[in-house]
């Protein structure tokens, strides 16, 4: 069965990339958010195997909507989506229970070898 996959990002086109990448890959895409609130609202109703999450978004940004989403389930597997020069925000995301990051402009190749890493 192919791995179940949220992504969450507030660029409908940064979504669609990394949906894109996955469904290529043979990854099942069960939902989309467009922030971390959404984000919450869609884990509960999918339990995915894996979250790709922004960091920074409106509403809720990507690290409160991680640390809620592992205090719910810890073993919630989510792998961070951030900019170049968010560094501090990546450590951060880290300490809070993210698996990896990878940065924007998503390089297929890297995305893939994430999720793999982190499924595995």
């Amino acid at each position: 069965m192919a791995n179940r996959i949220l992504i969450v990002d507030d660029a409908a086109f940064m979504r669609m990339m990394i949906r894109d990448i996955l469904t290529k890959n043979g990854y099942d895409v069960v939902g989309e958010a467009a922030d971390g609130a959404q984000a919450i609202e869609k884990y509960k109703e999918h339990k995915p195997d894996l979250i790709t999450m922004d960091i920074t978004m409106p509403e809720m940004d990507g690290i409160t909507a991680l640390k809620e989403i592992r205090k719910m389930d810890p073993s919630a597997k989510v792998i961070m989506c951030s900019a170049m020069g968010q560094q501090a925000m990546v450590i951060d995301a880290i300490q809070a229970g993210a698996k990896d990051f990878i940065v924007k402009p998503f390089q297929a190749d890297r995305v893939i070898e994430a999720i793999k890493k982190t499924l595995s």
